[in-house]
């Protein structure tokens, strides 16, 4: 073995040659901090986002191929590198050179927002270009599955890449009346030939160079290339301990995110062995070094179609072109997904020692790591084999996730029976399931005593039973949901129970009822319209408004040259932080030991409550709230103490190393009922009354009275919180760089305050954000108090820290005639606000003012609580308040519709708001526009069509049901506050006649600075082209309110037209004086008159007041309406369910510009999705937040879009005094997301009557696949063991 390696790659084809490697560094911060290629983003860290996405291509001296594929960099040591070529973003193109076909059509296609995702979605779609020009639709979504994107919704990526795609006219996706949002024509052809060239170099250097094994030492770990299977076995001898990786998927995440460590890392390169392909006539023989993606290119019979199954959801494109089979298989991890499988299929494990060849069962006792059928220390995993099956043989796979791609299965199984001769009589029957147990689990004794029987009615219900009893999962199993866990185990024997028999030709009568069981829930490839305003044909050509103008950053996205605070330049004597957080809920901190920490090279100081004496409380919301707490702690994740370091590791680990000493503290109140209980709120009610509700009580026909707990919501921004603190040298002036939506906030309250300076002193600077929806505003703030130095929270630390969308609790009481009138609503609202106020009152206000929704209820009364408990503060988060409470009011609509035998939305209707009309605060309406969306949406979603299609599949198919639902929406838009909506901006003409524009807002996806720009080059008549915006800084425009609540177009466009038209008019003399002129011409003929260049524009906010002493105010300026009808199917034995179709119509006033507005509506729809159906925080009974990181925490994915998704506007209608008459639309469109939840909803009720369950439905948000197959009671969900309340803690508590 060499000793002091050199290690040689390539990155965008030029060499780099590295000859002191640190073994513990990956790819990503390499690429970030060592070459400046800023463009691959750090998102969570573990491989589970995507956004760190590139392209690694290796040349096979052998097969004299070369592989690319996609690879997470923040999982890839660059070690593993060596002889290989990277392809970052800038590899691919750039505004320098050129762009790529890839990134035009993307950012054209308006396939960005905040851009921080992008990067990685060029790169996966790039690498999958290189290797399939021509791709197809399946191709594309499955590269798409390991991305994740919080803005868009996914529709115009999928746009964008379709146009990549070999389809037929009719699967396109934009058809519609309305100009087309981007031109397919004018863009740049895909040339393969174009393309950078595998370095020739790193070819020789493969075909030629002696192959030797490669060692690079570092401080704490030893990295050990071998090259031969010999040198490998040498190595394992000499460090038995020391892991074999491949592709660090699972030896990486450990590491990261568990503190596992290990001194010494073997890592075998280009084996021939490990990578051998052998069919034989009983079967097929992998290598174990064959990544999963190689594997599922090589599988093709009958046994294999179960594992492709599994392979084509395992994880997303990126994991499984790293993950290699033989480390999936050792690894063994209690949710393998093929591990199951190559049990059941009596796989064998070929290993290798120095004493030889060996060969072991892949079985329960392997599986469970049984000494004597497990590998010895020394021997390695070189092959697999994988038997062909017999005739009469059947091999079959099942998994339900949260999600149905690049998420870890609840539950998976493989099964396997063998017939001998045929009859149906069981001569072999294997049964293996995963995610029910520390490892996967063998029915065996089940499979034992049911060998001999017939396949029939009989043999299912023994079997049922059977499996019931031998694998049995406690009460307070880890990962929870052990009685849909149970349901599982036997529904999924029930679909191979049916599979077989089909086969076998057994079926009894209602086969094609039944066999609906086995269809899965397959999307169809994705297509969708959109329908939007025509530019008025006498509008001037050069005016941009109304058009769908591409967001001026979209190019710099996709290229990665868009700059967000953590990819400003390294700067000399940088220091690094990281937050040491509290881990009990409720304690008082008996002291803090930081001795071990200190005592780490690197560490510089700790920042403790000590050191802020004066200044570590602040009044936040009428409440004060401490910046680090070392007394008493009131929620895990509370921060403690920070440490200042010379770098980022050194940071972490002496983070790791603060000591403290905890005196658990009562109560601890982690829920809303808990809370309740202990009288635990923030301030009084909060009450809103209309009518007499009382007295309506007295006269209606029936009252009902019900609840629904909603669940919170992760903002998942793609950019965590980020901070760079650079002191300036004198006058104690300091420059901050943050991700942030509130500038002043920050200079103001926090650091300026901090630093016991002036806040002219602090300049508070915002680029852009990446991606923000209310989680970077209070919390933003705190962090940067404490920040002397650059700061990136990881996405596990910020999930902790930060709060998201507040739980619910809504409880109502209806009464209503027997056709549907509700003449009563009496509501109470708790929120769970967490251990400190933050916005908890402000969003329970904002609740109960849009709690009405779309309905007039003529009597009502709402109260509403925010609950203090012992969990994170939570806090804003899109559509503040009214997701929750809106939901609340629909769920009780559509009780009262069954209570009177309607359908939801005749009773939808019949309460809807008609034409002028009052709110319950006595503000007026014109509900004119949401009538005609109603009726629109009825129409171009066919609604009346579809209801009977879907009753008539429903009669049809008994294990499979559809829902379709309609909800609409009332979107009140305003602050509460005049002076909350100020806003101000500052334009700048320079000579040459270039202009620059600086407003208020916060870019963070949404948009804003394109439609600045717009609204200047209209008001100044000159091309957009002319004009510039550089950020958001306190610098040019100071006490800049927050970037929130739909409204940061809106005022700020208004204070930018106010500046652009003061400088108009003291221009105008020029102007006519030369009016064939340029705007160089005018500004120098201006400055040679004396005329100012530069206008502060200003708009003092719209008139807005509530008094909720009397219930009465004008609160909002202008309400949004619209309405959406969502189609779903479910799988009533898995839980499992597919969006169809969407259609939406919204009434958004004048679209400045349709592109980004469009983008705004089906972004916030599909966040709205996953709130109501997939998205679940999991606590501890000890309030720890279990569902960190996107590999617990699953937001929408690609393949969660709906297979048909509309999107229309209502013609321009109504002027209003807003900017140019149009609506603010981030937030609106969540709501409209709880369409699929009602879908649901119906079609649960619809399987729940036909089994003869008549009575009430109460299903809890988020509908997940654990609560639809729980809802859809059976013989299986009866047949399960349930545990007693209060018999067993539970693993996780609904807070």
């Amino acid at each position: 073995m060499d000793g002091a390696a050199e290690l040689v790659f390539c990155v965008n084809g030029r060499k780099v040659i590295e000859k002191n490697v640190d073994p513990e560094t990956m790819l990503l911060p390499y690429l970030r901090k060592k070459l400046q290629l800023t463009g691959t983003k750090y998102g969570c860290g573990g491989g589970g986002c995507g956004a760190c996405t590139v392209m690694i291509s290796r040349y096979n001296p052998i097969t004299k191929r070369i592989r690319h594929y996609p690879a997470n960099a923040c999982l890839l040591p660059i070690c593993s590198l060596h002889g290989a070529a990277v392809t970052t973003v800038e590899g691919v193109g750039s505004t320098k050179a050129r762009i790529h076909p890839v990134q035009e059509r993307i950012a054209k296609c308006h396939g960005t927002q905040c851009g921080f995702c992008t990067p990685g979605m060029v790169m996966s779609i790039y690498t999958l270009l290189r290797n399939h020009p021509e791709p197809t639709l399946d191709q594309l979504t499955d590269a798409l599955g390991g991305n994740l994107c919080r803005c868009t919704g996914y529709r115009p990526i999928i746009d964008a890449c379709k146009t990549f795609c070999k389809v037929s006219r009719h699967e396109r996706i934009i058809e519609s009346t309305s100009p087309k949002l981007f031109s397919e024509e004018e863009f740049l052809p895909l040339d393969p030939t174009q393309e950078l060239i595998f370095p020739p170099e790193l070819m020789i250097m493969a075909e030629k160079q002696p192959q030797r094994t490669r060692v690079f030492v570092g401080d704490r770990m030893t990295w050990i290339s071998p090259v031969t299977l010999k040198e490998l076995l040498e190595a394992k001898v000499k460090y038995p301990q020391a892991p074999i990786v491949m592709g660090n998927t699972s030896v990486g995440p450990e590491v990261r995110f568990k503190g596992a460590f290990h001194p010494v890392i073997i890592s075998p390169e280009c084996i021939e062995e490990l990578s051998v392909v052998n069919h034989a006539d009983d079967g097929l023989t992998l290598g174990a070094g064959l990544s999963l993606a190689q594997v599922k290119e090589i599988l093709k019979t009958q046994t294999y179609h179960a594992l492709l199954k599994h392979l084509g959801t395992l994880a997303g494109c990126q994991i499984r072109n790293m993950a290699s089979l033989g480390g999936h298989i050792v690894s063994r991890h209690l949710d393998s997904d093929l591990n199951p499988l190559l049990a059941v299929g009596n796989c064998t494990l070929n290993l290798l020692s120095k004493e030889g060849e060996r060969q072991i069962p892949l079985n329960e006792q392997f599986l469970t790591k049984c000494p004597s059928a497990d590998l010895k220390p020394g021997e390695i995993l070189v092959s697999v084999n994988i038997p062909y099956s017999r005739k009469w043989e059947f091999v079959s796979a099942f998994r339900q996730a949260q999600r149905q791609q690049n998420a870890l299965a609840i539950v998976n199984s493989g099964m396997r029976v063998f017939f001998g001769e045929g009859g149906g009589i069981i001569r072999e029957l294997s049964i293996a399931y995963g995610g029910v147990g520390p490892t996967t689990i063998c029915a065996k004794n089940s499979c034992q005593k049911l060998i001999g029987r017939p396949w029939n009615e009989e043999m299912l219900d023994a079997a049922c039973r059977l499996i019931l009893d031998e694998v049995s999962l406690p009460g307070w199993a880890p990962g929870g949901k052990v009685e849909f866990k149970r349901t599982l185990l036997i529904s999924f024997f029930f679909k191979f129970y049916l599979k077989v028999s089909q086969i076998l030709k057994t079926m009894v009568n209602g086969t094609d009822r039944v066999l609906s069981a086995l269809e899965d829930l397959h999307s169809r490839n994705h297509w969708g319209t959109s329908k939007y305003q025509d530019v008025d044909p006498k509008q001037l050509p050069q005016d941009p408004i109304g058009r769908p103008i591409m967001h001026l950053s979209g190019i710099k996205h996709t290229t990665g040259e868009a700059i967000y605070c953590d990819d400003m330049p390294v700067l000399d004597g940088e220091l690094f932080l990281a937050f040491v957080t509290s881990s009990r809920a409720h304690a008082e901190i008996v002291s803090i030991d930081l001795s071990e920490a200190l005592s780490l090279p690197g560490v510089v100081d700790i920042v403790t409550e000590e050191d802020l004496r004066g200044v570590n409380s602040f009044g936040l919301f009428g409440e004060p709230e401490k910046l680090l707490e070392t007394q008493e702690v009131s929620c895990v994740g509370q921060l403690v103490c920070a440490v200042v370091a010379d770098s980022e590791v050194q940071a972490k680990r002496a983070a790791k190393r603060v000591k403290i000493v905890y005196q658990d503290l009562e109560p601890v109140i982690l829920t809303i009922e808990e809370a309740i209980r202990h009288h635990s709120f923030f301030q009084g009610e909060r009450k809103l009354e209309y009518g007499n509700v009382d007295e309506a009580f007295k006269v209606v026909d029936q009252i009902l009275e019900g609840e629904i707990h909603m669940g919170g919501q992760e903002h998942f921004y793609m950019e965590t919180q980020s901070m760079l603190a650079v002191p300036k040298g004198e006058d104690q002036e300091m420059d901050v760089y943050v991700s942030s939506q509130f500038p002043k906030y920050i200079q103001v309250t926090w650091v300026a305050a901090t630093l016991k300076v002036p806040a002219n002193k602090i300049m508070c600077h915002v680029k852009r954000v990446g991606g923000a929806f209310g989680g970077k505003v209070t919390k933003t703030g705190i962090m940067a108090a404490i920040t002397p130095s650059p700061h990136l929270l990881q996405t596990r630390e910020d999930m902790l820290i930060t709060g998201g969308r507040h739980p619910y609790l809504g409880k109502y009481k209806a009464g209503f005639m027997n056709d549907g009138r509700i003449l009563a609503l009496d509501v109470e609202h708790y929120c769970n606000g967490g251990s400190t106020l933050d916005e908890s009152l402000f969003v329970i206000e904002i609740g109960l003012l849009k709690v009405d929704n779309a309905y007039k209820f003529p009597n009502l009364r709402f109260r509403g609580w925010a609950c203090r408990t012992n969990l994170p503060s939570n806090t804003a988060l899109r559509g503040f308040g009214f997701p929750q409470s809106g939901l609340i009011t629909e769920n009780c609509i559509t009780e009262v519709a069954a209570k009177c035998g309607l359908s939801p939305e005749k009773v939808r209707m019949m309460n809807m708001y008609k034409e002028i009309d009052q709110t319950p605060y006595k503000q007026e309406i014109d509900a004119t526009n949401l009538i005609q969306c109603w009726k629109e949406c009825m129409a171009t979603s066919s609604y009346s069509l579809r209801k009977v299609a879907v009753e008539k599949f429903n009669s049809e198919n008994y294990w499979k049901k559809k829902g379709l639902a309609m909800v609409p929406l009332k979107f009140p838009v305003g602050v509460l506050s005049t002076a909350a909506a100020q806003a101000a901006a500052l334009v700048h003409i320079y000579l040459d006649g270039s202009v620059l524009v600086t407003h208020g807002g916060i870019e963070m996806g949404q948009g804003v600075h394109t439609k600045m720009i717009q609204v200047a080059s209209r008001e100044l008549r000159m091309p957009m082209s002319n004009v510039h915006l550089r950020g958001t800084s306190t610098e040019t425009v100071p006490n800049a309110n927050v970037s929130g609540g739909s409204l940061v177009a809106d005022l700020n466009g208004l204070a930018v037209k106010d500046a652009c038209q003061t400088l108009l008019k003291r221009l105008e003399p020029i102007i006519s004086k030369n009016p064939k002129g340029t705007w160089k011409d005018w500004a120098q003929a201006a400055f040679d008159e004396s005329i100012s260049l530069s206008a502060t524009g200003y708009f003092r906010g719209y008139e807005s007041h509530m008094n909720w002493e009397t219930g009465e105010g004008h609160p909002f300026e202008y309400f949004v309406f619209g309405a959406a009808c969502s189609e779903v199917e479910i799988d009533c034995l898995t839980g499992a369910h597919k969006n169809i179709r969407t259609d939406i119509v919204m009434d958004i006033g004048h679209s400045i510009n349709p592109a980004l507005d469009v983008g705004q509506i089906e972004g916030a729809f599909i966040q709205g999705m996953g709130l109501y159906t997939i998205e679940e925080l999991k606590y501890s009974p000890q309030g720890v937040l279990y569902t960190r990181g996107p590999d617990q925490y699953k937001i929408p994915a690609v393949s969660d879009v709906p297979t048909e998704l509309h999107v229309s506007f209502l013609p321009p209608s109504q002027n209003s005094n807003t900017l140019y008459s149009s609506k603010g639309l981030g937030e609106p469109g969540v709501f409209l997301g709880c369409s699929v939840f009602f879908a649901i909803h119906d079609a649960v009720r619809a399987a729940r009557q036909e089994r003869g369950l008549l009575g009430p439905l109460k299903l809890d948000s988020p509908l997940t696949p654990e609560k639809i197959r729980m809802a859809c009671e059976d013989k299986f969900t009866k047949m399960i063991p349930r545990d007693e309340p209060g018999s067993y803690v539970p693993w996780n508590i609904p807070v």
